[in-house]
């Protein structure tokens, strides 16, 4: 079998003992990798209903065939795990030397059990695992524990650490690596800290296996050329993810003051050409050929590395208008270990429930100080009010109530990304049915909906294009596992993708495989939430209420007085529902299942809900 190690590490910190396993050519065609191999596992392995905080919860490192292999923006790695921000299936993905150091250690997964009963470092050097003591660094923020791992084992380890986010489970807590990578939104780092897992730390030596590895190399060396020279002649990397600012604020889609408004004056501060001006460095991940990573100085002076969604979340979105000031929320977020995208969305949400009388505080929008003892309180969850901060937005509106639910910017749990869909039935639908709660990484569809349709439409085009680009996004890239960068961004071809596939395994697939099976992952993530959500309804792929409420209306600029219409979407949602052969309440039919392989995942989770035909 080449492509593939065909081993997973399996580590059980109560015990602090580890075995390889093996897996079959069957396991790896049907699910690839990354997202693909978590899924199924955690499917297969986990009770229902487990407390995703216990020890009977799972985190899991997931790579793919062509993860680690030197080609265009191979360097990524899946972290997963039952979400304890959602309760359903949580996963993110980061760019890491984890990814190559993990193939090269000889393993496609690992798999992580149990809990420690004191801060522990797991180290892995191909065939030898310890469980090494990590006091030292319990406590402290991602920087330094990087630091401090560096300095025991160089700086080509491959490293995945938590800061005091995690250790203290804030729900939306990620898993850290290298300068400014971070990944695993749906509280990743939580299960780790719940584990006292304080870091993963790779060494490998062995080559991968590859049908042709030769002809890879040259493939790959001559690609990652090329990509280079179209993201240098594009110019994109001047501004990165953070040139989508200035167009978001034009076209009334930027998110401020907790989503209440789409557009402000004072948005072109905090754009990508004044963070161009601001850059003192730049950063990627392995095997990146346009480098997004942009870093300023921040407030305090320190070098803080910023994206579109940092700054929508941290900046516009809490009318923080100072750019190194939303520098110096985004190191703090960095540094403990938070999601960028939540944080913003929880004080964003806090400052709103203040604003409107439904909770007693002091946290005003634009006030970027507070912001930041704010972040430290969630982290740390210290006292009422960091308790309640670390919790996320969908359970500080339960214990808020007062109405305060219906302008909680999240679904399933999962904070909305910086982009306000008030009138972007589209983009709304792709929030609305993300399987991990409301990430734009699986389905990016609102440049298409705003340069190439009618915005206020709801046709079954665009539930077309949404399906298409979650078996691209949430699909593709997050199982064989490389960024989506080259190809969204420059121009770089899918068509390239199984080239590299079928080079590295001997296969012939084409792109058609790819999307069956992405649409096999996506059924069983449904499957997922049945199981754990036996109630489920259509409702939780609503996106949030606040969209659809009239009083809630721009008064001024492109879409004054618009909002989305419910009724609307709910056809919407209909069309999504049958072009992908699921029941009216978004759960995949018996026939579908057939169709996608899933005969036995279906009658498992026929035990928590019917299945239509």
């Amino acid at each position: 079998m080449f492509g593939w190690t065909g081993n997973i590490l399996r580590v059980d910190l109560t015990q602090k003992t580890f075995r390889k396993e093996t897996f079959s050519e069957e396991f790896a065609h049907k699910w690839v990798g990354g997202r693909g191999f978590a899924l199924k596992t955690l499917w297969d392995e986990l009770e229902p209903g487990i407390d995703p905080l216990g020890p009977k919860n799972k985190f899991i490192v997931a790579l793919g065939p062509i993860a680690g292999i030197p080609a265009p923006n191979t360097g990524k790695t899946v972290v997963a795990a039952k979400s304890p921000l959602t309760g359903g299936y949580g996963d993110g993905n980061l760019g890491t030397r984890v990814t190559e150091q993990l193939r090269k250690a000889g393993y496609d997964m690992l798999i992580v059990e149990g809990a420690a009963s004191e801060p522990t470092l797991l180290y892995i050097e191909d065939d030898k695992v310890k469980f090494l003591p990590a006091a030292e660094v319990w406590g402290k923020g991602t920087y330094a524990t990087n630091d401090w791992i560096y300095e025991r084992y160089g700086r080509k380890a491959g490293v995945l650490n938590i800061g005091q986010g995690g250790e203290n489970l804030n729900l939306y807590a990620t898993v850290r690596s290298l300068e400014g990578r971070s990944g695993g939104r749906p509280g990743m780092g939580a299960v780790m800290g719940s584990k006292k897992l304080k870091a993963i730390v790779v060494k490998g030596s062995k080559p991968i296996p590859q049908a042709d590895p030769d002809k890879m190399k040259k493939l790959g060396a001559a690609d990652l050329r090329t990509v280079h020279e179209m993201d240098k002649k594009s110019g994109w990397s001047i501004q990165a993810t953070t040139g989508i600012l200035a167009w978001c604020n034009e076209v009334a889609a930027l998110p401020v003051r907790n989503m209440r408004k789409t557009r402000h004056s004072d948005a072109w501060k905090i754009d990508g050409e004044r963070l161009d001006d601001a850059r003192i460095a730049t950063y990627g991940c392995p095997t990146c050929t346009m480098h997004c990573g942009i870093a300023i100085r921040d407030h305090e002076g320190r070098e803080s590395e910023l994206d579109y969604e940092n700054i929508g979340m941290l900046g516009s979105n809490l009318e923080v208008f100072e750019l190194d000031q939303v520098g110096s929320l985004n190191y703090l977020c960095d540094d403990y270990g938070l999601d960028t995208i939540s944080a913003g969305g929880v004080l964003g949400f806090y400052a709103d429930a203040i604003d409107r009388g439904h909770v007693a505080g002091d946290f005003r929008f634009g006030d970027g100080e507070r912001a930041k003892e704010l972040l430290r309180l969630a982290a740390l969850r210290e006292g009422d009010v960091g308790n309640m901060l670390a919790d996320g937005s969908m359970r500080m509106a339960r214990k808020i109530g007062r109405g305060s639910e219906a302008y909680a910017m999240h679904v399933k749990g999962l904070e909305v990304s910086a982009y306000n869909c008030k009138l972007c039935p589209g983009m709304a639908l792709s929030f609305g049915t993300s399987p991990i709660g409301a990430h734009h990484k699986e389905a990016w569809v609102i440049t298409f909906e705003l340069n190439q349709t009618v915005r206020d439409s709801y046709g079954r085009d665009k539930a077309e294009k949404v399906i298409e680009l979650q078996r691209i996004r949430g699909g593709l890239f997050e199982y064989i596992i490389a960024c989506r960068f080259p190809w969204v961004e420059v121009g770089w071809e899918l068509e390239h993708y199984p080239i590299y596939f079928n080079t590295i395994t001997g296969l012939h697939w084409t792109l058609d495989d790819f999307w069956k099976v992405g649409d096999r992952i996506y059924a069983l993530m449904k499957f997922f939430w049945l199981r754990e959500m036996p109630d489920w309804s259509r409702k939780m792929d609503y996106p949030p209420m606040a969209w659809f409420d009239s009083a809630n209306a721009d008064t001024d600029g492109p879409i004054a007085g618009k909002v989305l219409d419910l009724e609307k979407y709910d056809g919407l949602l209909d069309h999504y529902y049958d072009l992908r052969g699921w029941d009216k309440r978004g759960i995949p039919t018996r026939r579908t299942a057939t169709a996608l392989g899933l005969d036995d995942e279906a009658r498992q989770a026929e035990a928590f809900g019917r299945l239509e035909d």
